[in-house]
């Protein structure tokens, strides 16, 4: 008997009955994409494929995943496990940025779970229009992320003023500290200033424009204290003047410090997911 084939001509394995469906993002499908797919090994080693909507003119990248860990309890107990989650997160960017490599995808968030791929037929074929525009306008462009964080503190300076005879020990301390809160809220000032001039060098070179939160935790804490966590969508041809713009304000200001990471597939701008609230009984949670 024939093994049954997906549009892209890779075979299209059945999935054991106790499997849900892990969907990492929405691609069109463009020459060798079959050839990037075949070896792909996803969350949990699973191989990747593909499942295209009604036309062929998309296709979701999926891999099968055991219900035990990806129903909503499982996973959401899951989510507390920072080992877990990291390896889950690695290996959907792992397949994201192999098929970004050679074409454009719209990264799902993470954990997007479905029944079985039916159903993930069925919502990008439903979906087709959005994620269509959306492609299109995320094609030739990638992510760049941008974080601003305050320079080090100053060394004091090298004569302190002298101290007022008149003033006790308690008020000395206390006109000290209102010295140390004012240098700071300059020091905060400035930096604020910069790091909207860094904005604007950054914006005249990008298409679109997402500002996340600052990080905060132990993590941030020992890179400094951030202000800025942005994201640029970029032209491919416009890199180099993108990242050039941003060094050359950067280092016009010592009140900040800049990081530029990227190329990145463009997780910022991925379009939102399809309405989940028709679907609730039918997926496991999506996260």
């Amino acid at each position: 008997m024939t093994e049954p084939t997906a549009p892209n001509g890779l075979p299209e394995p059945t999935p054991p009955t106790d499997a849900m469906t892990y969907v990492y993002g929405v691609a069109a499908p463009y020459e060798g994409l079959g050839d990037v797919v075949e070896p792909l090994r996803g969350v949990a080693g699973a191989p990747v494929r593909t499942v295209a909507d009604e036309t062929g003119g998309l296709v979701a990248l999926v891999s099968d995943v055991p219900a035990g860990d990806f129903e909503a309890a499982p996973l959401a107990a899951h989510f507390e496990d920072l080992v877990w989650l990291e390896a889950v997160a690695r290996a959907h960017h792992g397949v994201i940025d192999a098929v970004a490599a050679r074409g454009t995808v719209l990264p799902l968030r993470l954990a997007t779970i479905y029944r079985d791929d039916d159903r993930v037929h069925d919502m990008i074929t439903a979906d087709r229009a959005a994620f269509t525009r959306r492609l299109a306008h995320l094609d030739g462009s990638v992510e760049w992320g941008v974080k601003v964080y305050l320079a080090a503190a100053p060394p004091p300076a090298a004569t302190e003023p002298a101290p007022e005879p008149e003033l006790s020990p308690g008020r000395a301390y206390l006109r000290g500290r209102h010295r140390e809160r004012n240098a700071r809220q300059d020091s905060f000032r400035e930096a604020a200033d910069s790091a909207r001039r860094v904005e604007a060098a950054a914006v005249a070179h990008a298409v679109e424009h997402v500002r996340h939160r600052p990080q905060q935790g132990p993590l941030a804490e020992e890179a400094g204290e951030n202000i800025v966590n942005d994201a640029y969508l970029v032209p491919r041809e416009l890199t180099d003047d993108f990242r050039q713009a941003v060094e050359r304000v950067a280092a016009e200001s010592a009140a900040i410090r800049v990081e530029i990471t990227g190329p990145w597939a463009p997780y910022s701008f991925a379009a939102p997911g399809p309405d989940e609230s028709a679907a609730r009984d039918d997926r496991a949670v999506t996260t």
